[in-house]
Order: C-alpha cells, then structure tokens, then sequence
C-alpha cells in the first residue's frame, strides 16, 4: 500500500529508525536502529571514513588521555549504545565519507547519484544510523577516524558528491564545517569590523576566506587563536588585518589583548564569529561585540545559557545566531574557497592532506 503523504514525510525524515524515545526526530533521539540494511526510502552508505566534529573529538581525546585505542574503544561504546556517533558529552557528530551501496531511486535522483559513487555527509552524524564493524585507525591531528561499517541515509539529508579536483581529505574537512562560511557570508556587510574566535581552525581558517571575499579591502578582519601553530597558519593565509594570540576562556585578559593589537582605538565587533572548539568562550565573544552588533556562535561547544544569560548579566545589546549547518549549496560554496585561496588550500594540505 502507498504511504499517505504524511507517512511519507516522516520516513523521509527518518523517524521509524528511532528506538528511544520514541516519536522522537533521529537528531535528538538517544538512540535509532542501526541495522546495515537500506528499508524503502532509505539509501544505504559503505562507510569508510569519519571526521569526527572538532568539539567531540577535542573531548574524546582529551578523555581518553590521546590514547588512540581507548579512543576506538570509546568510539564504538557510544555508536553501540546510540545507534550513531551522538558524543553525549557535546551533543555532536560530524561527517561521513563512503560509496552508495543501495540506493532508494528517489534520492538517488535528487542528488543525481549511482551505485558506487563516493559522497560526503553534509548531515551530522548524530542524524544518521550508524553500525561499524571495526575501527582501522585514528588520525589525531586531523579528527579522521578510518572505519569499516554501514550508514543509512533518508530521502531529507543532504550529501556531497566527492568532486574530481581535490583531495578526500581535504574535501572531508571542509564539508564538516561547511556551514560556516556560507552563514557568514550571509551575514556581513561591507566597512564591517569582523572578529573571528578560533581562527585557526578548519571553520575559522574558511570563515577567513569568506569574510574577505565579501569584504575585499572594505572592512577589518580580526582573527583570535590560542594555538601557536595555528596562529602561524593564520599569517601564512593571510588574509586578516590583525591577528591576536588569546585565550577566549579568558575574557578579560583577551579583550585587553585586542584592545592593545587595536591600538586601544575602537575595538570591538560589528559581527563576532565564534568557532572555538572549547566551551566557555561565550562572555568574550560578547564583551568584543558593539552595541546592537550581530554575533554567530557556530561551535558546538555553545552553551545558550552561558551566552543568553551572560549578555544579561553585563547588559550587552547584541544579536545572537546560532551556526546553522545548512544553507542552500554551502558545501558547494566551501569547497570553491579551497579553489579560489591556494594558501588555504596548501594549510588544509599541510593538515589533512
């Protein structure tokens, strides 16, 4: 029997996978079926890689003091439990890198798909069922986990052919975060002051990129890292007017570092980036924004009370967003960054490559 439009709808968004609770979508859910088996509407993924998001690798890591076998280990523990790679501790997943292995002919015509084709995830993981068998390796210095499993798409979730001119690594890298420099994009305006936290990683390094291609030199990028290493990837880019080396969980001390590199002229925001991996940079980001300036928290490790009620407690007017991971062609638009800045491209080499 054809399913009613209604019915049609939720399997397109997955919600006969989900297990607990039920009536729950597959994102929030605690945990879905991961049967490596494609039901009708369903497209089923061989699994090779996963870029875990830097938020939840940052803890894992961190967690399992850097040892990459109690690290597979936690791994698998959490898809086991879930049904998917849902870090409990920061609520978020990543990307996925494999080839189509069956595919549900609708789906497949939307994203003009065939058996065999490599894609990328432009969907977290923490949406998509997930069963892996065996975990071959940890890369520590680029969030790559090297796998062999299974992963169910549903007719609702974006993806991304692999394209032919650039390298899998890099292209997994860059579409983890590929929200970002397309939401940035968005959001500024020519002659804006722009302040970017955690600028040196793979969404801070795009979000760069896009500010100043929006900008060209009709505006002033500010570009905040704590890393040092990354610090020098943010001068080798080149594309900032200032770079400061501080600790955005230390507001007070950062805001005086930004106000000495500023010349202690008029140092804050129309428009604060917050891209850090780390929780508790939320105060800092308000304190360098205007009044009535625009701020977009897009790492995942924001806490809205921390933001929300930081704001009201130093009684900043300012307009908070947060990172949405998907606009109409962002991946698209990440990957063309890639393109258009050699020096971005030969960072993300030197990373990832």
């Amino acid at each position: 029997m054809p399913l009613s439009p209604d019915q049609d709808m939720l399997r397109s968004l997955g919600i006969h996978r989900v297990i607990e609770p039920r009536g729950a979508l597959p994102q929030p859910a605690w945990k879905l079926d991961n049967t490596p088996v494609a039901y009708p509407t369903e497209t089923l993924i061989k699994v090779h890689k996963l870029h875990i998001d830097s938020a939840s690798f940052t803890q894992i890591a961190n967690t399992c003091k850097r040892d990459t076998a109690r690290m597979s280990r936690h791994i698998l523990d959490i898809i086991a439990q879930r049904g998917k790679m849902h870090n409990p501790v920061t609520g978020s997943g990543g990307v996925l890198m494999g080839a189509v292995e069956q595919l549900d002919e609708d789906f497949g015509k939307i994203h003009n798909l065939a058996i065999g084709d490599t894609v990328i995830s432009l969907t977290s993981l923490s949406w998509l069922p997930l069963y892996v068998k065996t975990i071959h390796a940890i890369h520590l210095e680029r969030s790559e986990v090297e796998v062999e499993g299974k992963a169910i798409f549903f007719r609702s979730n974006p993806l991304a052919r692999l394209p032919g001119d650039l390298p899998q690594a890099l292209v997994l890298a860059a579409l983890d975060v590929a929200g970002a420099p397309s939401r940035v994009a968005a959001l500024v305006r020519p002659g804006q002051r722009v302040i970017v936290l955690g600028a040196g990683g793979t969404a801070g390094l795009l979000t760069l990129c896009a500010l100043r291609q929006q900008l060209g030199s009709n505006g002033e990028i500010i570009a905040i890292e704590y890393n040092e290493k990354a610090v020098a990837d943010i001068l080798d880019l080149g594309v900032s007017d200032v770079v400061v080396k501080g600790d955005a969980t230390h507001p007070i001390e950062l805001v005086e570092q930004v106000r000495h590199a500023c010349s202690n002229a008029d140092y804050q925001a129309d428009l604060t980036i917050n891209v850090v991996n780390v929780p508790h940079t939320e105060l800092a980001t308000i304190l360098l924004t205007r009044k009535d300036g625009r701020i977009l928290f897009f790492s995942m490790a924001t806490s809205f009370t921390e933001a929300a009620l930081g704001a009201e407690g130093m009684a900043r007017q300012v307009e908070m967003h947060i990172g949405n991971g998907y606009m109409p062609d962002h991946g698209a638009v990440a990957l063309q960054l890639l393109r258009d800045y050699p020096a971005l491209r030969t960072i993300f080499a030197r990373r990832f490559g």
